[in-house]
């Protein structure tokens, strides 16, 4: 306040507002507590089935369809996880730089699908728990563990309007870990999942390829490949395929090629 009495600004309605600070936390106490999220400014908490009712029948679309592909998988050398970057709502592309894999620690790693803000945002909120355990324990926080305390989160938000379905992929103690976990509070371990719109195209290459003893460089391949024939066959999913590899020293960044020049150098392979 030294300053704005300097400035002779002290007075100023702007900074009276600031001041107020039973106003200004009853707007932002979620950075206190990041798992209770602020309501919209209303009287009490919107159902989210109402609005999508109103919004079918005034022709006002608000439930968005969804499209992107991530997959994982486990195999001898750890674990593959492979995404497009395509972010859409409905048939608009809102970015084709989205990126879909997030970075939690060294040995822990989330994919998006579903609504990204809700999967960026509690990844996030996931991340700061992870570090909290480490500092805690002395010790990183296993892939069953983190993968629990998401489900917890989406739990508690049941059927309030959250879009997430994701893979957390790591490696701890027991070794690699791949768990899908959803807005619905349910919580999956698993050697293969596939997640979003074209997952069903995804999953075919993958049926078609996959074994535990794949080696490295098989291993990156089919998981590039797989997305690959989802952005071509699914009008929702493009952009640029990332690949990660989870191992025991932590994870590594294998690629990220634009899809459009995968597709003629498929083409070049099949003549």
């Amino acid at each position: 306040m030294a300053l704005a009495e300097i400035a002779g600004i002290a007075n100023a309605p702007f900074l009276k507002e600031r001041n107020n600070k039973m106003r200004f936390s009853s707007q932002t106490y979620n950075l206190e507590n990041p798992y209770c999220l602020l309501a919209p400014p209303s009287n009490g908490l919107v159902d989210i089935r109402s609005m999508q009712a109103a919004g079918s029948q005034s022709g006002i679309k608000i439930d968005y369809d969804h499209g992107t592909t991530t997959l994982g998988f486990k195999y001898k050398g750890g674990v593959i996880l492979a995404v497009d970057s395509r972010a859409t709502g409905g048939q608009f592309i809102g970015s084709q730089e989205m990126k879909k894999i997030v970075e939690i620690n060294k040995y822990l790693l989330g994919t998006l699908a579903g609504g990204a803000a809700d999967c960026v945002y509690w990844d996030r909120v996931l991340a700061k728990e992870c570090r909290l355990h480490e500092l805690r324990n002395k010790k990183h926080i296993s892939v069953a563990a983190a993968s629990k305390i998401m489900a917890n989160i989406a739990h508690e938000y049941k059927g309030m309007g959250l879009s997430m379905g994701m893979m957390l992929a790591g490696y701890d103690d027991k070794g690699a870990g791949l768990y899908y976990v959803d807005s619905e509070g349910s919580r999956s371990p698993g050697n293969i999942f596939s997640v979003g719109s074209g997952s069903i195209y995804a999953y075919g290459v993958l049926d078609s390829g996959y074994k535990y003893d794949l080696e490295d460089q098989e291993a990156y391949e089919l998981g590039q490949r797989a997305i690959y024939h989802a952005t071509f066959r699914d009008a929702y999913s493009g952009g640029i395929i990332r690949v990660y590899h989870l191992k025991k020293d932590g994870w590594i960044k294998i690629s990220e090629r634009d899809c459009k020049d995968l597709h003629y150098r498929y083409q070049e392979e099949e003549k």
